[in-house]
């Protein structure tokens, strides 16, 4: 784009170059993110872009969509790169501090929601809060529920809190690593969305994970296991555990439930029809 020197691009022919960049560099949707690229720069919208693609863009402009392009040829997740992401009724701020919120933990959020129905005032723990997406969105929807958020991290802390600021809604947010054990309840639900990938899978996954996400939100060995477990020590009778599992894993958790003594253990599949959330009752 920059090589055409004197020259005033359109919308159309911008968004042509950067697609084939990214296409290049292996990015699964080039068109799309060049276009939610280009319709943040232009603080418009993709079928704006669509209807006024002969619009013609400032140099700054095209300055400022080269150097996110760049950094989305590098397979920064999209969402760092635009510093934002929806989540729900949400729209939050994404860094490298937290993983990206994703679609398929917004089943996570419907699940709990559908268990709380009925319930006055619950009490929500939300162990590894992250960006706060989860905490949030269930405090924004129920809005009677008293929500705290955990998370080892700091850094993932002060972005959950930014994102608290951001949206006005209120949760509490504490520092603990879920290995020390959960904080004292009696809690109505405690969801999880923990890490779960093992230290050998990782050079495996896509760029934008294995290079771009927290390390410490994607690896983590025997975390369902022990949210599974400290869950039992805080939940109240009939308090329910959420977790997110691995594509694959529903069959395994769920066995682990069961045999830990939760009763009606359920699995629910994400939005791309994989089982994708375990719940359980504590008796």
């Amino acid at each position: 784009m920059s090589d055409t020197v004197g020259y005033l691009v359109t919308v159309r022919e911008a968004i042509a170059v950067a697609s084939r960049k990214l296409e290049v560099a292996g990015c699964d949707t080039p068109r799309v993110d060049a276009e939610l690229l280009l319709a943040h720069v232009l603080a418009s919208t993709r079928s704006e872009l669509r209807a006024d693609g002969r619009r013609q863009l400032s140099p700054s402009e095209l300055a400022d969509f080269e150097r996110m392009v760049e950094r989305r040829e590098a397979r920064e997740p999209l969402a760092y790169v635009l510093g934002e992401w929806g989540f729900r009724r949400l729209v939050l701020k994404t860094d490298a501090r937290a993983l990206v919120p994703r679609p398929e933990t917004e089943v996570v959020v419907e699940r709990c929601l559908t268990l709380l129905a009925g319930r006055d005032e619950p009490r929500i723990l939300d162990v590894g809060t992250g960006s706060g997406a989860i905490a949030l969105a269930l405090a924004q929807e129920k809005s009677d529920a008293h929500v705290t958020g955990l998370d080892a991290s700091s850094d993932a802390l002060a972005l959950a809190k930014e994102n608290v600021e951001r949206t006005g809604i209120r949760i509490e947010l504490l520092q603990r690593d879920l290995f020390s054990g959960l904080p004292d309840g009696p809690w109505d639900v405690v969801v999880s969305n923990p890490p779960y990938v093992r230290p050998d899978e990782i050079d495996a996954l896509p760029p934008e994970v294995g290079m771009w996400e927290p390390r410490l939100a994607v690896v983590g060995e025997g975390a369902t296991a022990t949210v599974a477990r400290g869950a039992l020590q805080v939940l109240r009778s009939q308090g329910v555990l959420v977790l997110e599992v691995a594509d694959g894993e529903a069959a395994r958790v769920a066995g682990l439930l069961r045999e830990l003594g939760y009763g009606e253990v359920r699995i629910t599949r994400d939005l791309a029809g994989r089982d994708r959330v375990v719940e359980g009752v504590r008796a």
